[in-house]
């Protein structure tokens, strides 16, 4: 099923001592377009206020109760490599956070998801310290989405992918040109997510934009609605 990031937001993260805090942010990967961290804010168990938690820790959401599982203890968090969340987040590090969890080490995983033009676009313009495509979602949330003849509107959310993490479509508000209206931009169609001019980038038109099927955030992302969107973008439908 798919999940609006936002409103994972708030979530309590329970391990196995008890609850550890709750979700405070996203890290994702731009290339591959998949959650890799929760930001999580402890409570006053913790001198840290937030630490990283890897997907790959995770189980289940319980959607009910707003709880997501981790398979971890406070003291394997207490001991963790301390990073600081509000500083880029560097290969290094994750290397040094995945030997002392014993998390996979995803980048040798996963192949590119994108082409790699858009790869070295994003690779050529300045970029803060630390890994280039990892990416947070409170940071990208509110990017322009610029369009040939003025902008099309910006970001407000990020749907997701409840089994794999996976970001599916980026949730776009149009702007005063188009007042009152969201649609869903598939990760795909970006193009470039660009940090200093803060703008995401996507092959997506006005004229497009203007008569592609609302997004109502009250309403799931079903399969009805998916279809209706395959039809529209021109996108092979998921035969799954």
């Amino acid at each position: 099923m798919l999940r609006s990031l936002n409103t994972l937001l708030g979530y309590t993260i329970h391990e196995k001592d008890g609850d550890m805090g709750h979700v405070h942010d996203f890290f994702f990967d731009d290339t591959a377009w998949t959650i890799r961290y929760l930001v999580v804010e402890t409570g006053g168990w913790l001198h840290r206020k937030r630490v990283l938690i890897s997907t790959a820790a995770l189980g289940h959401p319980d959607w009910a109760r707003r709880r997501v599982p981790v398979n971890l203890t406070r003291e394997q968090v207490r001991n963790s490599p301390d990073i600081d969340t509000d500083r880029p987040v560097y290969r290094q590090q994750e290397i040094a956070m995945s030997a002392y969890y014993g998390w996979p080490h995803y980048w040798t995983l996963e192949p590119i998801l994108v082409a790699p033009a858009i790869v070295r676009q994003q690779e050529d313009a300045p970029q803060p310290s630390g890994n280039p495509h990892l990416r947070s979602l409170k940071e990208v949330t509110g990017y322009r989405v610029p369009g040939d003849d003025g902008d099309l509107g910006h970001i407000v959310d990020f749907i997701a992918e409840e089994q794999t993490w996976t970001i599916r479509y980026l949730v776009m508000e149009t702007g005063a040109w188009l007042p009152g209206k969201k649609v869903l931009l598939p990760a795909e169609s970006v193009t470039e997510l660009s940090w200093p001019r803060k703008e995401v980038l996507s092959t997506a038109r006005r004229d497009f934009i203007e008569s592609c099927p609302p997004f109502d955030p009250s309403e799931p992302v079903n399969r009805e609605y998916e279809v209706r969107l395959y039809d529209y973008y021109g996108r092979p439908r998921d035969q799954n």
